[in-house]
């Protein structure tokens, strides 16, 4: 069975594109006292950045992008080194609805992605380097089941 899920985890992250590696699965979070759990903590060797993706089976809503903007945030104040990249936030939903998307992002500072919609907007480093949240939502539609977490 081990060997099963390190294949498995292996053909992700090889979907995902090079140089991603796995730090977790529902990734721990103490927040002075309170729990929080990112559904996946990738890391990016290439841009030196982590990769936090949140998993959401219906269609988007703007308290998802909240919920990824803190734990961007959390894992940029207590994961991140001085020098490594800022985090990246990728949102993968079932579907979304453009304007309110964009309506969501309007205050956004944070590098995050919903769907192609904001994957395009990505500044031009961050896209060359991370794939596109339909790779990533393919890429783990496939059996979330079988990576190792908690």
């Amino acid at each position: 069975m081990q060997e099963a899920m390190t294949l498995r985890l292996s053909q992700t992250l090889a979907e995902f594109g090079p140089g991603f590696t796995f730090v977790g699965r529902q990734y721990h979070l103490d927040v002075d006292g309170d729990d929080f759990f990112v559904d996946l903590l990738l890391y990016h060797v290439p841009s030196d950045c982590y990769v936090v993706v949140e998993l959401k089976a219906g269609k988007f809503k703007p308290e998802h992008l909240g919920q990824l903007n803190f734990y961007v945030a959390a894992v940029d104040d207590m994961l991140r080194l001085p020098r490594q990249a800022p985090t990246v936030g990728i949102l993968a939903c079932g579907s979304k609805n453009e304007r309110t998307v964009r309506y969501a992002l309007d205050g956004s500072a944070q590098p995050l992605a919903v769907t192609s919609y904001t994957y395009e907007a990505l500044p031009v480093a961050e896209k060359a380097t991370l794939p596109s949240p339909d790779a990533i939502t393919a890429a783990l539609e496939r059996d979330t089941d079988i990576l190792p977490g908690p």
